[in-house]
């Protein structure tokens, strides 16, 4: 833990799964802040987190968690945050930070905005980083280092306001990107939605088998299927709500995959291998530039599993 000064006096999480509960013990690991308010609309939820150790102070109640608090977390699905912005209104001070950790921008702020009071600043975030698993005993500190999360103020945001919340950011051991909400929803479309959607869809194929061959396909899984359902094991609510909420970028995205997937269909059926070693090539390439930025890294469970 650093002996610097915490970068915030009081910080509010509002929702503690796996992204708030490793912000929390980041926040802990290295002195970012002085009080953290938790609060959730669970009373085990709460209660787990309180057993953990996670924050200072703990209570159903968001608004009361966000009093007086100089930056607001809300990690909840994104179609929790109009009702939680609109819960918290009169509770946020002057000068009080709002962020997020949302897979999508422009929705925050649409739905997170116009609920807030004046002098209050909303600076959206995305954390590009997690694992198939939820709650608050599944967050570790140490899923951030390494990885990319993205601001996306808007015109105008107070400068200051976003320099605090990529230094928090910093302070978790991430890299931080600032980009337009649009442009972050388009390239989230392509790099993480259209694969979870994919995901979802082949394991789903594969479920709705005949039982014989569906118990074949467990038992014989092979690490590419295994891969596509670990990552189908996301929350199914927040998946639901990035869909919804990130519909137009994503239809593009799959419109353009889908054509791409009809003419590897077409190669086969014609026997055209020239074409499919191309394409396997270029997808190969893409493969070995990832390695070279250092975006392979594997998830490091507290108990230092990776996967």
């Amino acid at each position: 833990m650093t002996n610097a000064a915490p970068l915030f006096q009081r910080v509010c999480l509002i929702g503690i799964g796996l992204i708030g509960s490793s912000l929390a013990r980041a926040m802990k690991l290295h002195g970012l802040a002085e009080h953290i308010a938790i609060s959730t609309r669970s009373a085990e939820t709460l209660a787990k987190a309180e057993e953990l150790g996670l924050g200072d102070s703990y209570t159903l109640d968001a608004a009361a968690a966000a009093q007086g608090a100089d930056l607001v977390i809300i990690c909840t699905p994104m179609g929790a945050q109009a009702a939680v912005a609109k819960s918290i209104h009169d509770s946020l001070k002057p000068g009080a930070i709002i962020t997020d950790v949302g897979s999508v921008k422009a929705t925050t702020i649409r739905d997170i905005a116009p609920h807030l009071p004046g002098g209050v600043h909303l600076v959206p975030g995305h954390p590009i980083a997690g694992t198939e698993n939820s709650g608050p005993e599944a967050g570790y500190a140490e899923l951030f280092p390494g990885r990319w999360t993205i601001l996306t103020p808007t015109e105008g945001t107070d400068a200051d306001a976003v320099e605090k919340v990529k230094q928090l950011w910093l302070g978790c051991g991430a890299n931080v990107e600032i980009m337009t909400p649009e442009h972050h929803d388009r390239v989230l479309a392509i790099t993480s939605h259209l694969p979870h959607l994919i995901a979802y869809s082949i394991v789903d194929t594969a479920d709705q088998l005949e039982d014989e061959t569906k118990k074949e396909v467990i038992t014989f899984s092979a690490s590419g299927f295994r891969d596509f359902t670990r990552i189908a094991a996301g929350d199914p609510v927040m998946w639901r709500d990035v869909f919804l909420t990130n519909r137009d970028a994503v239809l593009e995205v799959l419109g353009r995959f889908t054509e791409d997937l009809t003419a590897l269909q077409r190669a086969i059926r014609k026997g055209d291998g020239d074409m499919l070693e191309e394409t396997f090539a270029r997808a190969r390439a893409v493969r070995r530039s990832i390695i070279d930025a250092k975006q392979h890294i594997p998830d490091v469970k507290p108990n230092g599993d990776k996967s």
